[in-house]
């Protein structure tokens, strides 16, 4: 079993940035691909960012790239995502997945930090 849990969201105005954390227990976040996700009122929820278990390899949401960086310490057992130039947009329960499925180590979610930006 592995547990997340999220922290770091909060009100800030448009422009402003935010770093969020996921802090790892259980098992080592070096054994999953850890990504933050986010849903809005009334939608679905969407990718944001991965970093693959290696460290070797990250990507983004369109929406993101350039904005959003993610990033993990080992050392700490935590996923952090640096988020700059938010936008109204960006407005959302942010949540951290680790999945490692593929090697029958499953899938466990964080129960969601709440990001709100002012216009």
């Amino acid at each position: 079993q592995v547990q997340l849990v999220e922290s770091g969201g909060g009100l800030v105005q448009a422009g402003g940035s935010l770093r969020l954390s996921c802090v790892a227990s259980g098992r080592a976040l070096s054994d999953y691909d850890m990504s933050w996700y986010r849903q809005a009122p009334g939608r679905e929820r969407e990718f944001v960012a991965v970093i693959r278990w290696s460290g070797r390899s990250t990507n983004y949401a369109d929406s993101v790239k350039g904005r959003f960086t993610i990033s993990r310490d080992v050392a700490k057992n935590t996923l952090y995502l640096q988020m700059n130039n938010l936008e109204p947009e960006d407005s959302a329960i942010y949540y951290c997945n680790a999945d490692r499925r593929s090697y029958g180590l499953g899938e466990y979610w964080g129960q969601g930090t709440q990001v709100t930006v002012s216009s």
